[in-house]
């Protein structure tokens, strides 16, 4: 088999399981708008949203944990072994939300359940990234590691996809309350399945020749104090790079959703639809943007996504709160998608490339998941608790401001492109 046969057979290897991993944790928030009622029956559809954006929250409380205990777990034993642990952790939550019990048969116990498999979940992400992350940017060689690390994206998109096609097909096969009342299980057991097929898969993965460098070197052992001493600049530049770029990837695609339904006023199937037509574009958009960066850079996309969001977000989120069109909602969310793809493409390489080979696992994920937990994981929560104070466009110009602060850091650092600590091995 020729190198480039086997790094290509290496990277759908390892995107295969991070679709899976995805899928499994979108599923969660393509399905909330059935389960909530089940969980935190209150009457109010604000309230039963909000409480279960609450508990997807919580989830990204364990992220920053799993990122710690499997980025350092993936540069002591390799990126394979991280990408297999982290998958397991993802079926047995998946598994577990697929049997729970109900609030109506278990009361309290039934949304603590609820909480326990989504910290599960977000242990396996948590780790998942870094792994993932580190995995990709390893196996692509330099002229082409922007192109080839996009793929994270790709398939992360590809999992809330299918989630969402997982939804759509349900919706169209099964009554309205047949879905409301068991079909809403349906997508987290098909997740725990496919779960246990990409276990098997990533047991096969090649091992990345950075890693078996280091560990042949003699290289450092990864930690969070050799972390936090040795790279707290580039620690700190991760987190700041990642702040603008989740919440408003979050407010995009993951609370759109429900924005078009809560705020716009569209039927859940419609807002499924839209949801669904521009993440596949979106989707689209990431190798293109991935393989731009690899010829101009990975600044100048950075920089274009912080001025778009600072200049369009507030006029988007206004006009599609106020449209009953469709395909102009249609058209909204794709801008911004659009403008979102200058980080979503990148910024697995980026960070990646920041980092020695020894500690890059953890580099990429702790930092980034800690970003993630404080502003991607709260987006869902603070927009509908601005909502319920009916002070909505509060939430517009939060996503602005904070797009601004990484606009500031993508204008003061280095393009990792030309700086890159990702040897050619």
């Amino acid at each position: 088999m020729t190198q480039g046969n086997h790094r290509l057979r290496s990277i759908i290897g390892g995107s295969a399981g991070n679709l899976v991993e995805w899928y499994d944790w979108y599923a969660y928030s393509a399905f909330t708008l059935y389960f909530a009622p089940h969980f935190f029956p209150s009457g109010d559809r604000t309230a039963e949203l909000l409480s279960a954006a609450v508990v997807f929250a919580v989830g990204f409380v364990m992220r920053p944990v799993g990122a710690w205990v499997m980025g350092v777990f993936a540069d002591r034993r390799g990126r394979k072994a991280g990408l297999t642990l982290s998958v397991s952790l993802m079926c047995a939550g998946s598994m577990l939300i697929a049997v729970a019990p109900t609030y109506e048969v278990a009361g309290w116990l039934a949304p603590a359940l609820l909480v326990i498999a989504r910290l599960m979940q977000g242990l396996s992400v948590g780790g998942e990234y870094g792994a993932s992350a580190t995995y990709l940017s390893e196996m692509a060689g330099k002229r082409h590691r922007g192109f080839y690390s996009s793929f994270q994206y790709v398939t992360l998109i590809a999992g809330q996809l299918v989630a969402l096609i997982v939804l759509l097909v349900l919706q169209s096969t099964m009554s309205e309350a047949a879905l409301d009342a068991w079909g809403w299980r349906i997508p987290f057991a098909i997740g725990g399945v496919l779960a246990v097929i990409v276990f098997y898969i990533r047991r096969r993965l090649a091992e990345t020749q950075s890693f078996e460098k280091a560990r042949a070197e003699g290289a450092p052992r990864s930690g969070f104090l050799q972390l936090v001493t040795r790279h707290p600049r580039e620690t700190l530049t991760v987190i700041f790079l990642t702040a603008g770029g989740t919440v408003a990837f979050y407010a995009y695609s993951i609370y759109m959703q429900k924005f078009l339904v809560n705020t716009a006023g569209f039927s859940r199937e419609t807002a499924s639809e839209i949801n669904a037509v521009t993440l596949f574009l979106y989707m689209l958009l990431q190798p293109a943007a991935g393989a731009l960066s690899d010829r101009i850079g990975r600044k100048p996309l950075m920089i274009g996504f912080g001025i778009g969001g600072v200049l369009f977000t507030v006029p988007i989120f206004t006009l599609l709160g106020r449209t009953t069109d469709p395909v102009l909602a249609g058209v909204l969310v794709m801008a911004a998608l659009v403008i979102v793809s200058g980080y979503t493409a990148i910024n697995a390489v980026v960070k990646a490339e920041l980092f020695p080979a020894h500690i890059r696992a953890l580099g990429v994920a702790l930092p980034y998941a800690i970003a993630n937990t404080l502003f991607g994981g709260t987006a869902e929560s603070i927009a509908l608790l601005f909502k319920r104070w009916d002070v909505e466009h509060w939430f517009y110009w939060y996503v602005t401001a904070l797009i601004a602060v990484s606009l500031i850091v993508y204008l003061r650092m280095r393009d990792t492109r030309e700086h890159s600590l990702i040897t050619e091995d």
